[in-house]
């Protein structure tokens, strides 16, 4: 039985481990290139920082990979085992399917308490250190926050629209000042204008050339009868980045968030979301068991020992996991629907599905 137990053992970790291998660098790569195609085009980027978020974007990806590898190494193994009818020379000598699976259940276990560690204490810390390395790319050269065609509503209290930027000069600029309910309460349009940094002083000086504003009224801000018009030739308006320090420090999303954190919530707005997250953090890393469970008689049953097979099954069982989590993760803020209930829906829907399945398989 040893035998059987390290045959089958040895190539599911192997396959296990390639399959993370491969997941993760993709997935990695898709983050880097989507978060940070802006300021690695535009701007000079350390080789240090690129290196920082990639360590810091890997534990999230592993949350993700891990169970997806767990599944495509069952299906891959075992596919390939029943297309050369090993399972049945195992089987003629008495191995029951349960006793032949041992190997899948110690790697689903395994899978799982690295799942564990991963989504409950390295994922969130890792998040958090990822936010802060973009931040902190970003705000070491505030020009780097400023692009072509684009709203920029990183600043408090401030939002602003540049249709082109060649270097430190913009062109076409609108420049709204609003209050804390978003309405404007002062808009500045310039044809053209002027980057300058002030880090010692933690500002960034916008100069606005041939420039004309409208200012509202303060204390009623939708009363147009009372809109003051002007226009001006130059003029220079600081854009705090303190404010933004602040705003990056306060502002903590429920990923980025301790287990302690979560559980300790008590604003009524944020208790669904928060429960919601803990509820995925589990969901998550009981994932391979259930993947395992379903795996072993899909893949027994397929009949099929091409890599092709195994890796499409791999992905539309993966995609329709995911695709109730993502379902339950965007109504987290609705109570009404039980998000924290609904994300585990994926779970008992594979493991119950498994289990029959297995069940089926081991009578026959």
């Amino acid at each position: 039985m040893k035998i059987i137990d390290r045959y089958v053992g040895k190539q599911l970790l192997i396959t296990t481990l390639s399959s993370v291998a491969i997941l993760s660098v993709i997935l990695v790569l898709g983050n880097v290139f989507r978060r940070m195609m802006d300021l690695l085009i535009n701007h000079d980027v350390p080789l240090y920082s690129i290196l920082s978020f990639v360590a810091y974007i890997l534990p999230f990806s592993l949350t993700f990979t891990i169970p997806w590898g767990v599944l495509t190494a069952v299906l891959l193994v075992f596919g390939k085992l029943s297309a050369e009818n090993e399972l049945i020379a195992f089987r003629a000598s008495g191995v029951s399917i349960p006793r032949i699976c041992a190997s899948v259940g110690v790697l689903a276990a395994v899978a799982t308490v690295i799942c564990l560690w991963i989504n409950l204490w390295v994922a969130p810390a890792a998040q958090e250190k990822m936010k802060s390395t973009l931040f902190d790319i970003a705000t070491s050269n505030p020009l780097a926050m400023f692009s072509s065609d684009q709203v920029i509503e990183d600043f408090p209290g401030k939002k602003i629209y540049v249709e082109r930027k060649e270097g430190r000069s913009l062109y076409n600029i609108t420049v709204y000042d609003v209050d804390k309910k978003g309405e404007p309460l002062q808009v500045i349009y310039a044809h053209r204008g002027e980057l300058e940094t002030d880090l010692q002083n933690q500002q960034v000086l916008m100069r606005l050339y041939d420039a004309r504003y409208e200012q509202r009224d303060t204390s009623d801000p939708d009363d147009y009868t009372r809109i003051r018009l002007g226009t001006m030739r130059e003029g220079t308006f600081p854009i705090s980045l303190k404010e933004l320090y602040e705003k990056n420090k306060i502002r903590r999303g429920h990923s980025q968030q301790t287990l302690k954190e979560l559980l300790s919530q008590t604003n009524p707005n944020e208790v669904s979301a928060a429960r919601t997250e803990v509820s995925k953090r589990f969901s998550f890393s009981l994932a391979s068991l259930a993947f395992a469970l379903v795996g072993v008689p899909l893949a027994i049953t397929a009949h099929r020992k091409e890599t092709s097979i195994g890796f499409l099954f791999s992905l539309i069982i993966a995609f329709v996991y995911f695709f109730f989590i993502i379902l339950a993760d965007t109504v987290r803020n609705n109570p009404k629907f039980y998000p924290e209930y609904l994300i585990w829906s994926p779970n008992i829907l594979f493991t119950a599905l498994g289990i029959y399945l297995f069940r089926r398989l081991a009578k026959k």
